[in-house]
């Protein structure tokens, strides 16, 4: 037996180990990632994308982080409104690590510390919400989420970019009440809209009514001014006819003979009237005596010419 081969081996070992720790010294960091290197125990550097050696036997990589953007599911937590109804909400929560120096020293669990923080303050919002405001301000609700939680995981070198709601559970006695609430109110909505529209119908029905009234009462009004105006030109044209006549009358008078030819003209005119005076059921007193017409003539002539003096 060879007096050398246990020495032989151990050092085939010893290469084999300086061989392996020179292999473990290399390290091919991947894109969006990155390494935290401690030497002796304290933190030396970051190593990001790309080829690094260590120090063997001085340096190593105690964390790894990945700088991509993450989405962490928050579960499901019972919270109370401000009404004193329990529901249940759960989450996604969406983060990436900025500094992996401070995300492996500022905290022991960075991913585990932001779903309590989430968690609690999604409790504290919900706390002054009313139920039926939690479903209406769900945009708001994530934005206070995602300002508390932001603020607070920056010491620890992470940025909360979003926090989203992605169930809100009530209880099956509180839902059932909300869609009566809410049957009730669709009914409700309905009956306003229709009284809104019998209103806007009487309305227009009434506005037409007024409106023909007045179309009504001003072709009246036409009217009744069309025919005074037309009377008005009657009794002007027959007052310029008289007028004339009387003229003419007056002319005809003062030549020769004018005055017995007004008397037999107001004679004739005179008994042409009494036709329609004679009646059986009227009785007719008569100022001249028809039966003597010499006569009648003679009062007319005298009549006439004390009108003329």
């Amino acid at each position: 037996m060879n007096p050398f081969l246990p020495l032989m081996i151990l050092l085939g070992l010893f290469f084999l180990f300086i061989l392996f720790t020179l292999i473990r010294s290399i390290r091919i960091v991947p894109a969006k990632s990155a390494l935290v290197v401690e030497r002796l125990g304290k933190y030396a550097r970051t190593l990001e994308a790309g080829f690094h050696v260590l120090i063997p036997f001085i340096e190593k990589v105690r964390y790894k982080h990945s700088m991509k953007e993450q989405a962490i599911d928050v579960p499901a937590q019972e919270c109370f409104t401000q009404d004193n109804v329990k529901v249940q909400v759960d989450g996604v929560l969406y983060m990436k690590v900025m500094d992996p120096r401070r995300a492996s020293y500022g905290i022991t669990n960075y991913e585990y510390a932001t779903i309590q923080l989430a968690q609690t303050t999604m409790r504290s919002v919900i706390g002054r919400l009313e139920l039926d405001r939690t479903f209406e301000e769900r945009d708001a609700i994530n934005a206070q989420v995602v300002k508390a939680v932001d603020e607070a995981s920056d010491a620890w070198g992470v940025k909360v970019s979003r926090y989203e709601i992605q169930n809100i559970n009530v209880p099956r006695g509180i839902l059932e009440a909300m869609e009566v609430q809410m049957k009730a109110e669709r009914e409700k909505r309905a009956a306003i809209a229709r009284s809104l529209g019998e209103m806007e119908s009487k309305i227009n029905y009434s506005q037409a009514v007024m409106e023909e009234a007045i179309n009504r009462s001003e072709g009246e009004k036409e009217k009744s001014i069309n025919e005074a105006q037309g009377r008005a030109s009657e009794i002007t044209s027959l007052a310029h006819s008289t007028a004339e006549g009387l003229r003419k009358v007056a002319a005809a008078v003062e030549h020769s003979g004018g005055e017995d030819a007004l008397a037999l003209r107001v004679a004739e005119g005179y008994i042409s009237e009494l036709q329609y005076l004679a009646r059986k059921e009227t009785k007719l007193m008569v100022p001249l005596d028809l039966s003597d017409m010499e006569g009648v003539m003679r009062k007319i002539e005298r009549m006439v010419k004390k009108e003329e003096a």
